[in-house]
């Protein structure tokens, strides 16, 4: 059995899962709101992301019922959580591993939907991409040139108060579905 922590904070979320075996056992996150019409100024999203990383961590902790000592690997999306995750595996003692953010959610779909191989379109606040597995490494095949899908629909929330949690785009879906 494995089991590793994950520090993510790419953007104006800041979360911790912790997985067994490709099991979640907890994913708790917390999200930075800019007022509607404002983009996320990389220093008042690190001062949030400051503020709740300690109570983040005790959450997917005390949700996935983990101590410490059971971790395996401590993983983190590169730079921004960086510090945080470096320290953590240092007191633990525990082994560190940079992930890249585009290919952790990509690997995350396919654990979870158990595709083999898959052709990926991916949607985030940054980037609207076609991907897939070429080569011994993922290789964009296609890309949006002007405003990201995901970050037009950040945006679309924003303005008519939508809900950032879980995510934006899951909560235009289901007002959509109504």
């Amino acid at each position: 059995m494995t089991i590793v922590i994950g520090f993510e904070g790419s953007a104006n979320k800041i979360g911790i899962g912790i997985i067994r075996d490709g099991e979640v056992l907890s994913n708790p996150r917390r999200t930075y709101i800019t007022p509607p019409g404002q983009g996320f100024m990389p220093s008042d999203t690190a001062r949030h992301h400051r503020a709740v990383i300690l109570t983040v961590l005790k959450e997917a902790l005390d949700e996935a019922g983990i101590k410490p000592q059971e971790i395996d690997c401590v993983a983190y999306t590169k730079v921004t959580v960086a510090l945080v995750a470096r320290t953590v595996a240092q007191l633990w003692d525990k082994p560190l591993l940079g992930v890249n953010h585009c290919i952790g959610h990509i690997e995350m779909g396919r654990l979870i939907t158990k595709a083999n191989n898959p052709t990926v379109l991916y949607v985030s606040g940054g980037n609207t991409q076609v991907i897939a597995y070429s080569e011994r490494r993922y290789r964009i095949f296609g890309e949006t040139i002007d405003i990201a899908v995901g970050n037009c629909l950040d945006r679309f929330a924003r303005v008519i108060k939508i809900s950032n949690d879980p995510s934006p785009g899951y909560n235009i879906e289901q007002m959509a579905k109504k």
